[in-house]
């Protein structure tokens, strides 16, 4: 699909063309979120994610910030770096695999509670694929949870995403979930306290649901 369904060809085009592979390798790991940011992440996932449900982490590293008095039936993990999926301890399941390369998830039809993708947007090549997959493995009533911050790494994240500001960037995720079936669609967006030093990056967020009975 060149054009994107109507956005603009380079609209998903990254400044570094290297293998993300390479490029990843040879930067740290872990989460550019500040710690207050994260807490918010986990916060929310508190709130939307149900108890006891089958989760995938996609395009997963080190920490999936899922709370830890939210029992999971499972947590699967997909990313890119085999390390960083070993050392998330909340991971019950781990499949390496770099979905710019590849967007077909390996997972049954109709089998997800919830999808997690913390900061994952600024980097999806291929939107629109990514997310109908997502759209196909969730169960009918199933939930998306896309969570961002205002940071990013320049030579990775998509032209796109460069070009617009937070409340954009959510409207942005609002449009491609729209146009892979999704319903329901909510955002949402948490300021850091002024007096709390370790929590300075904004968090906004984008859930929305698989039409059917939840």
């Amino acid at each position: 699909m060149t054009d994107q369904h109507g956005f603009h060809p380079a609209a998903f085009t990254t400044a570094d063309t290297q293998p993300d592979a390479r490029f990843y390798a040879g930067r740290p790991a872990g989460a550019l979120m500040d710690a207050g940011a994260r807490a918010a992440v986990t916060a929310l996932y508190r709130t939307v994610l149900p108890e006891g449900a089958l989760v995938l982490d996609l395009m997963a590293g080190d920490d999936s910030h899922l709370p830890q008095d939210t029992p999971c039936e499972a947590v699967i993990g997909i990313g890119l770096d085999a390390a960083a999926l070993e050392a998330n301890p909340r991971l019950t399941q781990r499949i390496v695999q770099d979905l710019n390369e590849n967007t077909t998830l390996p997972l049954p039809d109709d089998s997800l509670d919830a999808i997690c993708l913390c900061d994952v947007a600024p980097y999806l090549r291929h939107p629109l694929a990514t997310l109908t997959e997502a759209a196909r493995v969730l169960r009918p009533g199933g939930i998306v949870v896309m969570a961002f911050s205002d940071r990013f790494l320049p030579g990775k994240a998509v032209a796109l995403w460069q070009a617009l500001d937070g409340a954009d960037r959510s409207r942005l995720l609002t449009i491609l979930l729209g146009r892979t079936g999704f319903v329901f669609i909510d955002t949402g967006e948490v300021q850091p306290p002024a007096d709390d030093p370790a929590w300075r990056d904004a968090v906004y967020a984008v859930t929305a649901r698989k039409p059917g009975a939840a």
